[in-house]
């Protein structure tokens, strides 16, 4: 049964992710090479037959093998992600978000990411503007 990709996901799950992201597919025992505290093979398999199963991993057979891809991009997957983190708190606000980001008390941002925050609200507010 198909679980909700809106399931959190564990450490490991998102390591194994993260994984599949940066090598576009893989076979079981690249994505366990690719995972710190190398698991055991068949753990590896477990763990990739349970992002099958939560819609966020596909698999097709090639060859003798089982290869693994995301089931979506990592560009989508992370707005997903931002979503729900958003939602659960921030109250759904990007306002808060935000306001989070640049509060002073939690981290100082360097002057480039800072920049390129004004950058991307500079080009917001003119794609806004136009009728």
């Amino acid at each position: 049964m198909k679980k909700s990709s809106d399931d959190p996901l564990s450490r490991r799950e998102r390591q194994a992710m993260e994984v599949l992201f940066r090598l576009g597919e893989a076979t079981a025992g690249q994505v366990q090479e690719g995972l710190p505290d190398l698991p055991s093979y068949s753990a590896t398999r477990a763990l990739l037959g349970v992002l099958v199963d939560k819609g966020l991993a596909k698999v097709s057979k090639d060859a003798k093998q089982h290869v693994y891809a995301p089931a979506q991009s990592a560009k989508r997957a992370g707005k997903s992600a931002l979503q729900r983190v958003m939602s659960t708190f921030f109250g759904g606000s990007p306002g808060n978000l935000v306001a989070h980001l640049l509060d002073p008390t939690e981290r100082k941002l360097p002057p480039e990411e800072l920049a390129k925050i004004k950058a991307l609200l500079e080009a917001h507010e003119g794609r806004n503007r136009r009728p």
